[in-house]
């Protein structure tokens, strides 16, 4: 091959590298710009990047952390920007680099307004992060019984096990009295038991 073909060779490669190359490098561009509107709360921003067609902006992850921008706006305890989101389309169970949810996330941060809001809005009450842990357990872990109680209701499973083996029914259970979850977890569980079974019609077989 002469000097001169294996020239064109190398711009032909290169052509075809920067033609592949640039889409990719578009959509990280304005993924990142979406991700920092969000955190600037810049609404006018955000909302015109949405609204271009077949846009995915909305569930874009951060290269480094996986945070989507409902995780953004659950660790600055916003509720209204959670709701905003979800209404375009936000997905609310969304996992991060560490699995985490933003139901989690919330949950961790005592954001008692914003796990009702998450739940509200579709996100899984007992999804787990990558160790296993469930929100529920991690109330636990913190002995936040007001937390628990929110999570008891929405239907938290209080044996569902971590990957340890353990439960946030075994951890309470483990610290005793000192736990104020494990008297939400008993309270729960009786009143799960004192609820009318529903009817059942037709013949017995």
């Amino acid at each position: 091959m002469t000097k001169r073909w294996r020239s064109a060779a190398v711009a032909v490669a290169l052509a075809s590298g920067l033609a592949l190359a640039a889409p990719a490098q578009a959509q990280f561009s304005s993924g990142y710009k979406f991700l920092e509107a969000v955190k600037k709360k810049d609404g006018q921003q955000v909302t015109d990047m949405l609204a271009a067609p077949g846009s995915t902006l909305v569930n874009t992850k951060d290269v480094s952390s996986g945070d989507t921008a409902m995780h953004i706006v659950t660790l600055r305890r916003d509720v209204t920007w959670i709701r905003f989101l979800a209404s375009k389309g936000a997905n609310v169970n969304a996992r991060n680099s560490k699995g985490e949810t933003p139901l989690q996330l919330a949950s961790n941060l005592g954001f008692a307004e914003g796990v009702e809001a998450l739940l509200q809005l579709g996100a899984r009450v007992d999804e787990p992060n990558s160790t296993g842990e469930t929100p529920l357990i991690a109330a636990t872990h913190r002995k936040d019984a007001a937390m628990a109680r929110v999570l008891l209701k929405a239907g938290a499973n209080p044996k569902r096990n971590d990957n340890s083996g353990r439960s946030a029914l075994d951890y309470a259970t483990l610290d005793g009295r000192s736990n104020p979850v494990l008297e939400e977890i008993e309270t729960a569980a009786r009143e799960a038991a004192a609820k009318p079974k529903a009817a059942t019609y037709g013949p017995k077989l």
